[in-house]
């Protein structure tokens, strides 16, 4: 959702100086014809399966804001703590389209989504299905669960977003899997609905998703044949999205195709988990140029942004385009960009060529909707940035910039 107007860029129809000015810098942008677009993307590559459940991965951008519009256009939930389930129940979610993941769920967290009723837990362990059964008894009901299955395969993404093979934390080895069926089915507070599997992040082939669901299929005959009736196939997220110029990534036509021709001949419901997909290009973070210096026959310049605002340059080596708010064609230099972190590691992104530098200039960080204000961190005592939403030509502030006072109000000073 990019313009660019007299040499201005524009997200719709707001230039990202006019943000700047008003809202400061940094600051996160969100486009929301780009949100409402991604999802109605997912909507249709997957109206030939009516049983599909979307379920938008809070993870990846929990901005009440940001829920409530997905919301609207009928969207379940992937939540992984507690404080992601206020933030459905605070938004009007539905709990029939809310699963709860993640691999060290609380007691509290488990017997407030069993209340709120949501449709399914991702299991991850034995260990967990102990846990729900025992707080479903004493909550004199029963819970619906999911096994997450690792099926062992490798999508070929960065390591560390990468969740379905032998040596990762997350599921229950497949191969092991059938033993927990086995003693969840037989555990008088746990209703076994589901197969769950996610593989990974950030995947541009799909080749590991069509072999992640293969395996599930043969898992859900077998479950067949032994009188435990699956309802659900939880396949999860994962789809790429382009960050650099030349990434090429899946359509969600492309991907659903592959999707939907497995799941008819399995005939259950079909529950995605898509979250940087829908959110990713949908956001920006804008950001100012406090000083240019050159060192070591390299140029920088230092942004008042650094590696708590986005982290994920410093934590994946991702990339993250960044361009000026302003073209020019003049003086073209290359540049790393740096962040006021006291910290080596601090760096935004290398060897960026940007033309006609000028202290006080705003740059634009794109993709950013995803894993961004997220993951932000108050490190170096910094307040975390504000997060604006455009519409049109209308922008919102839909999380206010914090203060000082308000990172100083939890702690304590003891008396010597």
């Amino acid at each position: 959702m990019l313009n660019v107007i007299d040499n201005k860029l524009f997200v719709e129809d707001v230039s990202f100086e006019y943000l700047a000015g008003v809202h400061g810098t940094p600051c996160y942008i969100y486009s929301k014809a780009a949100l409402v677009n991604e999802f109605l993307d997912y909507q249709d590559a997957f109206k030939g399966y009516s049983k599909t459940t979307i379920c938008y991965s809070v993870k990846a951008n929990s901005n009440l804001s940001i829920l409530k519009i997905f919301n609207s256009l009928g969207s379940g939930f992937d939540i992984v703590s507690e404080g992601e389930l206020d933030r459905i129940i605070k938004i009007g979610a539905d709990p029939k389209k809310v699963v709860f993941s993640g691999v060290a769920k609380s007691d509290s967290e488990i017997a407030k989504a069993i209340e709120f009723g949501i449709c399914f837990f991702n299991v991850e362990s034995f260990d967990e299905l102990l846990a729900i059964n025992r707080i479903s008894e004493d909550l004199g009901t029963k819970a619906r669960v999911s096994i997450r299955v690792n099926p062992d395969i490798d999508p070929k993404t960065h390591p560390y977003i990468s969740t379905g093979l032998k040596t990762s934390k997350f599921g229950i080895a497949i191969e092991d899997s059938l033993d927990a069926y086995i003693e969840a089915s037989k555990m008088n507070n746990i209703q076994v609905v589901g197969i769950d599997a996610h593989i990974g992040s950030q995947i541009f082939d799909l080749q590991p998703f069509e072999d992640s669901l293969a395996r599930l299929e043969n898992l859900f005959y077998k479950l067949r044949d032994m009188g435990i009736n699956i309802q659900f196939i939880d396949i999860g997220g994962g789809l790429g999205i382009k960050y650099k110029d030349d990434d090429i990534p899946p359509t969600k036509a492309d991907f659903a195709s592959k999707i939907i021709k497995i799941m008819k001949n399995i005939n259950c419901n079909l529950v995605l988990e898509p979250g940087r997909s829908l959110v990713g290009n949908a956001g920006y973070l804008i950001t100012k140029v406090v000083y240019e210096k050159k060192s070591n026959k390299k140029n920088f310049l230092i942004v008042d942004a650094g590696m708590n605002d986005i982290l994920r340059p410093s934590l994946y080596s991702a990339y993250h385009k960044i361009s000026k708010s302003i073209s020019s064609s003049k003086n073209k230099k290359v540049y790393d960009i740096v962040g006021p972190i006291c910290e080596t590691g601090d760096v935004l992104s290398y060897d960026v060529a940007l033309n006609d530098i000028k202290l006080g200039e705003n740059l634009v960080i794109h993709s950013a909707g995803a894993y961004g204000s997220v993951m932000s961190s108050n490190y170096n005592s910094r307040p975390k940035v504000p997060e604006v939403l455009v519409s049109g030509k209308t922008s919102y502030t839909i999380k206010k910039k914090e203060t000082i006072d308000q990172l100083l109000q939890n702690e304590v000073i003891i008396d010597d």
